[in-house]
């Protein structure tokens, strides 16, 4: 069976070494553009494309998979299944129907749950405690193709993300691997339609979605710095505007009497115990920062930015 293989970021990386390792006939690897990043913009290759290199895979990386001298080649290349994963561009009918085994996309939600370009980030910023992982058919839409296949998961307390995503990448492949196996040559697998009627979207993030409002509770504070780890990040100022990124925080039980603060103090109001630990108080709740990063500095723990800051209790972060 013939295979090519679309796919971009890191979450695409566990399926094309498993189809590596399992000896699959991948013919081509088809990737996004190198792009500049970095301080130097230095043209960086996608992780898809260091994958296919290292294990003499032939990469295509086209700016727009719609040109037809695209297409053409794809038609040349005569793949029996299309396989995409985290691919960054939308396939046109066209390409869809090329394979005679159809285009099967990974995609890291229970469908019709959060489709779109970021579900794993919003799950976690809604707060969700499940998810997981389908297969499914593609089709024009976004993401509203027929199911083949899914696998849940429960999300754990610690999880961001950047673990969460590395975990729904490995079951993808998992059961990309098994779909496959099973696959009867110039037959689709067989799927079933999704329940359009509870589909929610999950769009691309924005820098501003990471800005905290302290206005908010600690978990849900909590639960936007898990979702946006990475990037955007979540983020918050200090100092008449010094920005600083929030990397690990923990929602906390306590009482905020319990960390001194008062009533009259507004959200945002930082507390500092003996042991310089730092508590920020919210709209409900308190929530501690355990990792931050100040703008142009490295990741740091918050004992020691409090100390190298010089914080003290009733310094007030600035609110969105």
């Amino acid at each position: 069976m013939r295979v090519l293989f679309m796919g971009t970021s890191e979450f695409a990386n566990p399926a094309l070494k498993q189809l590596i390792t399992q000896n699959f006939d991948i013919i081509t690897v088809v990737t996004q553009p190198d792009r500049p990043s970095g301080r130097g913009k230095k043209l960086n290759p996608p992780p898809i494309k260091q994958t296919a290199l290292e294990n003499n895979l032939h990469v295509l990386q086209p700016v727009k998979v719609r040109k037809p001298e695209f297409i053409s080649k794809l038609i040349e290349l005569a793949p029996d299944v299309i396989i995409v994963a985290a691919f960054g561009q939308i396939l046109p009918q066209t390409v869809l129907d090329i394979p005679p085994c159809g285009v099967i996309n990974i995609h890291p939600s229970l469908l019709p749950k959060y489709r779109g370009a970021a579900p794993i980030q919003w799950a976690l910023i809604n707060g969700e405690t499940e998810t997981g992982v389908s297969l499914m058919l593609l089709d024009a839409g976004e993401d509203t193709g027929d199911i083949i296949c899914m696998e849940q998961i429960q999300i754990q307390l610690e999880d961001t993300s950047e673990t969460l995503g590395q975990k729904l990448a490995n079951i993808g492949a998992s059961l990309l691997v098994d779909v496959l196996q099973n696959l009867k040559n110039g037959h689709p697998p067989p799927a079933i339609p999704q329940k359009h009627e509870q589909a929610t979207h999950a769009p691309r993030l924005s820098k501003e979605i990471g800005q905290i409002n302290w206005n908010e509770s600690a978990e849900t504070i909590h639960n936007l710095v898990r979702g946006t780890a990475g990037w955007p990040g979540a983020y918050t100022y200090f100092n008449n505007g010094t920005l600083l990124k929030i990397i690990q925080s923990l929602p906390h039980e306590e009482k905020s009497e319990e960390l001194e603060f008062t009533a009259q103090q507004p959200p945002g109001t930082i507390s500092i115990t003996s042991d310089k630990n730092m508590f920020v108080k919210t709209g409900d709740g308190v929530i501690q920062l355990v990792q931050v990063q100040p703008a142009t500095k490295k990741i740091m723990v918050a004992n020691d930015f409090v100390n190298g800051y010089q914080l003290k209790p009733g310094d007030c972060f600035a609110n969105s």
